[in-house]
């Protein structure tokens, strides 16, 4: 951000570095180039505080809804920041304090294909649920204009979005966005972290989170895809009231899973769906929710499953998909060596990787968080840690990777607080199988052999033309091979600057022969009886003597 940019939002900055001082981060608006008057006027005393993560989250805390996303989306990057950090952000909660129905009224208005009051029979003006971004209300349809006579109209949730949020959310995002590249490039232990890049792309994801129609697709393609669908789904979503700022579905009666009391047995049970359910979302079909914490699942009230919020879902390929099915069982047999493999795998080729370090730290991150012999068993955590390891030796994995450790982590969560005894493992054993069956199951087979042939036959194809071309070009004597020997330049430029040495001095020699010859025979004009241009010959040798002798001991004999 340029400083113009940066004044003209004067009043936020203020809020912004008064908040970093506050919170004992006086010494990082010390580093920003701000001018000292300005810099005195902004910034207050600071009070002392925790641990350094926990005054981060307690300062995107202190900022305000803009900066508690942002903090949840950087959360999603345990391959960039450390994962005492990510679990810190991660306590984030996206409540913020309702405004009022007459500042979403112009919105509704506005989204609506019609008058509010000829779309919904009812509308419950206090909203059920308030985040950043945007505020929820129930319902009801009217009727449609086919339907029986008495019959109720359908019960819905209408999300929508604050009003002016994308200004303010811009805002922010520009001051935070000048703040992190002033501390990357003014803080050299925070230049590893690449924050910038990482800003950049939480930055995508916060844009993408404004645009609501692409979380109803969301919704309604994880619908598509579930084969649990009579126990765990998606809210629906009715269609023809879907816009950028606006989404209506289905009401959901249920409490969230973190506050719902039920029998041992059947929350053992709800435990199970909902971790089968991820993982089979992960490495199965590739497509999953990003951020099921407990505020996220619902338990309706018929004993089912509904993950709400999918503003943000990951994707995977099927080569990624495979590559974490390895790197998951790797890492449950604690064979460090395997994991660090597939990570080398899908690094990129010009990366040099250090393999023996790279397999030490993975060692000690598997036996912290997955140490079976003393029954702790954190695989969520294991993940954060890794994929930090792999991003600090410059293998940068999928941010989805990212994704699928946060996701993995909230599952295990929330499924500790419907079974105390819950073990992830257990669930991911039949899924495990699937993809199994999947990967090496006659149908990928036969598709596999079927592509190697396509191609080989594309190969065979083209082969003839290959060759009648290079036979055209050898007849014709217009074949030219073009040869690079490799690490020569340093040679060339020795050869060269001795050669200029060795002339300089042959003329250095030339010159002191001529002026003895000159001044020997005393060919005039002379000035107190020396000949002029013998002494000057003299000079000019030696000032070329003394030149080669300063450029050797400059740049050294080997030069």
């Amino acid at each position: 951000m340029k400083p113009l940019n940066l004044f003209s939002h004067a009043v936020r900055a203020k809020e912004i570095f008064g908040v970093l001082a506050r919170h004992g981060f006086a010494d990082l608006v010390d580093l920003l180039d701000l001018p000292l008057g300005i810099r005195q006027r902004l910034v207050s005393r600071p009070q002392p505080q925790s641990t350094a993560w926990e005054r981060i989250r307690l300062v995107l805390e202190d900022l305000g809804p803009t900066f508690v996303k942002f903090g949840q989306l950087m959360s999603m990057r345990p391959d960039a920041l450390p994962a005492g950090l990510i679990l810190e952000l991660r306590k984030l909660q996206d409540e913020v304090r309702p405004i009022g129905f007459a500042e979403i009224r112009p919105v509704l208005d506005a989204e609506l294909p019609g008058d509010i009051h000829e779309i919904f029979s009812e509308f419950n003006e206090t909203p059920v649920a308030s985040g950043s971004l945007a505020q929820v209300y129930f319902a009801r349809l009217r009727p449609a204009a086919d339907a029986p006579a008495g019959t109720p109209g359908r019960l819905v949730a209408v999300k929508v979005q604050r009003p002016n949020i994308t200004r303010i959310v811009q805002t922010d995002l520009d001051l935070a966005g000048w703040l992190i590249s002033q501390l990357h490039s003014r803080m050299t232990s925070l230049q590893p972290y690449d924050l910038p890049a990482v800003f950049a792309e939480v930055r995508v994801g916060m844009q993408r989170e404004l645009d609501f129609a692409n979380e109803a697709r969301n919704q309604e393609y994880f619908n598509a895809l579930n084969p649990y669908g009579d126990r765990v789904f998606a809210p629906a979503v009715v269609a023809g009231f879907t816009t950028s700022r606006l989404i209506v579905m289905e009401r959901i009666d249920g409490t969230p899973v973190g506050r719902v009391a039920l029998d041992p047995e059947v929350s053992r049970d709800l435990a199970k769906l909902g971790a089968r359910s991820l993982l089979h979302q992960v490495l199965v079909a590739g497509f999953f929710h990003a951020d099921p914490h407990a505020g996220n699942v619902m338990v309706t009230t018929d004993g089912r499953l509904c993950f709400l919020d999918w503003g943000l879902a990951g994707h995977l390929t099927r080569r990624l998909r495979y590559a974490l099915a390895d790197f998951w069982v790797a890492a449950v047999e604690q064979d460090a060596e395997q994991v660090v493999q597939v990570a080398a795998n899908l690094a990129p080729s010009d990366v040099l990787l250090d393999l023996r370090m790279m397999e030490k730290e993975v060692t000690l991150a598997l036996r912290e968080e997955l140490n079976f012999a003393i029954g702790h068993q954190e695989l969520g955590r294991a993940m954060l840690k890794l994929l930090f390891i792999f991003g600090r030796h410059g293998i940068p994995l999928s941010r989805d990777y990212s994704l699928m450790a946060k996701a993995v982590l909230a599952i295990e969560e929330v499924g500790r607080a419907l079974d105390p005894d819950f073990d992830i493992r257990s669930q991911a054993g039949p899924v495990l199988r699937e993809l199994q069956r999947e990967r090496m199951g006659p149908k990928t087979i036969i598709r596999q052999a079927r592509d190697f042939f396509r191609a080989g036959v594309s190969v065979l194809q083209d082969l003839p033309g290959g060759l009648h071309r290079l036979i055209r070009r050898v007849e014709h004597d217009n074949l030219t091979l073009n040869l690079e020997h490799r690490g020569l330049g340093g040679l060339q430029d020795a050869l060269a600057k001795s050669a200029n040495r060795i002339a300089l001095g042959v003329v250095i020699g030339s010159l002191i022969i001529g002026s003895s010859l000159i001044v020997t025979a005393r060919i005039p004009p002379l000035v107190h009886g020396y000949p002029v241009l013998g002494i000057t010959g003299y000079l000019l040798s030696a000032a070329l003597g003394f030149y080669v002798i300063w450029d050797i001991i400059r740049h050294g004999r080997h030069k």
